[in-house]
Parts: structure tokens; sequence; C-alpha cells
């Protein structure tokens, strides 16, 4: 298959390791020094070059402020069969940006990402698909993320923005909370490290990828609900009531199990 990737960022270049020896692919980027590193795999820098090139498939790992963007800037140049497709982690305006193209499209999302995951084994690591969209087209990526030992989950688009704004925005609320009261430690703690080590990481990413998930129509209530749990162990810490305390901990020790 004639696979064409948007982007030579970390996404990109992962795909595009993961599919060159069994595909034709091609990689484009608009600045031809992010594509100074592409192994075995088209070079792509302008829009001419993807032309002649006539894709099949279309990976778009541009990053997710400009997702749709990246899509538009190629609709010119590519065959009206060939299909579409996003891995982003916030699928602002996809639905609508699909329904509207006239390509066949799939969207999934590899809950992974270069920050945190080890791209090179992601066993432990999970995948969504999401059923609307393409058949063949989700086959193709059931198949890549099968490869790769995902756990792979199907969901629609809309309940892709819920699991997202549970699974990504408390997380990255809780961990904003932390940067926002932190201070530097002289001797810190096991525990202090570990959630220090995950702070930079979400620091390190972009700021409209963390301010798209907060930014997900489900997660004030997500952020309602942590205020709320706070705001109890707050009154407890207050009243140093140790029985509350034992059922507080008890309690939150059933999610975790």
């Amino acid at each position: 298959m004639k696979i064409l990737i948007l982007g030579a960022g970390k996404m990109g270049s992962f795909f595009c390791d993961l599919l060159s020896f069994d595909h034709d692919v091609a990689v484009y980027d608009p600045d031809p020094m992010r594509l100074r590193f592409t192994f075995n795999a088209r070079r792509f820098a302008t829009p001419g070059e993807i032309a002649a090139f006539e894709p099949q498939l279309v990976i778009n790992a541009a990053t997710v402020k400009y997702t749709i963007e990246a899509f538009r800037a190629i609709m010119d140049v590519i065959p009206p069969t060939a299909i579409l497709s996003d891995i982003a982690s916030v699928k602002t305006g996809l639905p609508e940006f699909y329904a509207t193209c006239g390509h066949p499209f799939v969207s999934t999302h590899p809950m992974f990402g270069p920050t945190f995951a080890s791209l090179s084994n992601l066993a432990n690591e999970n995948a969504i698909i999401i059923k609307e969209g393409d058949h063949l087209g989700r086959i193709f990526f059931r198949d890549i993320y099968s490869r790769l030992g995902l756990n792979i989950v199907d969901y629609t688009f809309s309940e892709h923005d819920e699991t997202i704004a549970y699974s990504l925005s408390i997380p990255f609320a809780a961990t904003l909370a932390f940067c926002g009261v932190m201070k530097p430690q002289e001797a810190p703690g096991t525990t202090f490290k570990r959630h220090l080590q995950i702070a930079r990481g979400l620091m390190s990413e972009d700021d409209y990828l963390v301010s798209e998930i907060l930014f997900n129509p489900n997660t004030p209530r997500q952020l309602a609900k942590i205020q709320e749990k706070l705001a109890e162990l707050q009154t407890i810490v207050e009243r140093r009531d140790s029985e509350a305390m034992k059922a507080y901990l008890a309690e939150v020790r059933k999610n975790v199990q």
C-alpha cells in the first residue's frame, strides 16, 4: 500500500519506522530539515511530490493544533479514493471535517506518546479505534495495533471524548495542581520525585495539546469531582478524624485495585 505520513515528528517517525518495511511509505513535512533522519521512506517537502505519489492512505501525524490544517493542505493533491486517517488525542472538529471532506476516513488514538511511553515496548499500552469510519481502514489499524500487542478498544467519537476527559484530564489537572503548589526540595522523597518526573513530562508537552485536552466539554464535570474529593479530604485532615480517614482510604483504595 502507498502510505503518506503527514509530519516528521516523533509519532510520524514512529509510524514510518513501523510501516516502511511492509509498505511504500512517504513522509511529508514542509520543513525539509525535519526529514533529514527519515529512513527507508520517500521524503516529500512539496505538495507536487505528493500528487505524483498518489497515496492510498494518509496518516496525519501533525501536532494536534494543525491536524485539520494539515489535511486541508494536501486535499487537492491526493486521489479522491485515498483514506484519511488521524491519530489525534483531541478529536475536536474532526467529525465535522470528515463529514464534508469527500474521502473515506479512519480515526484512531494510540494511547501512548513519546513523552512517557517506551515506543520499543508497548505491550501494556492501549489504543482506541473510532467506530465511525471506513471498514477497511479500521481493519488496517487494528492489525497494526494488534501486532504491537496493544489493548484495543472501540469507541464512537463521543465515547472517545468522554474517555479522554477521564483518563487524561484528571491526571493533567492533578499534575498541574501539584506543579502550582510545588517548591524545590533539598531532600525529596521517592513519591515526590515520581510526581516531579510526571510533572516535567507534562510540562514538556505542547501548550495547545494540554489546553485542548482540558477544554474537552466533559472536563469540567471531572474537575468538579476532584474538587469534591479534595474538599472531603481537607475536612478530614482539619478535624484529624481517624475513622473518617480510614473510611476515605478504604474507598479510594478500591478504585486502584
